[in-house]
């Protein structure tokens, strides 16, 4: 009988676990585990934060992030043995940002950004143009898991201040073709769905279930 897959899912910036609620995986192949944000220290390094991230996962474990989810599981690979690291709408080096996102680190811009005003909202939805950025906002509010100021502030800055070069050997990248974060234009040698948004998590999940379990098919 074939080993269980040790499956290790890191959710996007200030979600949780709920966003891989519609990822199905055999219960016969994999054990997953859904990781949860840790509360920054002060002035705390992005390695040190991965580091404790890491305490929780197994050697030769398989990370799945999405998002700054996906930046964490590559810091992670940097410290612990990881058989394989899969990023979903993300980036896997510096240049992949947008330039906004680049600019914003390289200018100070970033510091600006009010989270104490976004963490107060209670209906995100106030700033929908349309009923599709209706939906859309809604269900960003649905899944945020996360409010706290020292926690958003401390992550908007190790994104934009990203610094990694060269991306992991064997790296898989799952993109889709209309994320506004991230958008396609500066992404590489990634498998592109194809209506995918940056919450193509939440909506595109038989999808992305289904490029996962091809992908195991050589793990």
């Amino acid at each position: 009988m074939k080993e269980k897959i040790n499956l290790y899912f890191i959710p996007g910036m200030a979600a949780g676990p709920e966003i891989f609620e519609n990822i199905k995986l055999p219960e016969e192949s994999f054990n997953i585990h859904y990781l949860k944000w840790l509360t920054p220290i002060k002035n705390e390094s992005l390695k040190a934060y991965a580091g404790r991230m890491a305490e929780e996962i197994e050697e030769g474990a398989v990370i799945a992030g999405v998002s700054f989810g996906g930046i964490i599981a590559q810091e992670i690979a940097e410290i612990k043995y990881i058989r394989k690291v899969i990023i979903i709408s993300s980036v896997k080096k510096r240049e992949e940002l947008p330039r906004r996102m680049r600019w914003a680190g390289n200018s100070g811009l970033y510091k600006m950004i009010p989270t104490r005003v976004v963490l107060g909202i209670e209906d995100f939805t106030v700033f929908s143009i349309n009923s599709r950025m209706r939906k859309r906002m809604a269900l960003y509010q649905k899944y945020l898991y996360v409010r706290d100021k020292q926690y958003l502030d401390w992550s908007i800055r190790q994104i934009v201040l990203w610094n990694r070069e060269k991306s992991i050997p064997g790296l898989i990248h799952i993109q889709g073709d209309e994320d506004s974060v991230f958008p396609i234009k500066y992404i590489d040698e990634a498998i592109v769905i194809k209506g995918g948004t940056h919450a193509m998590i939440l909506v595109k999940g038989r999808e992305i279930s289904a490029i996962l379990l091809d992908i195991f098919k050589d793990v």
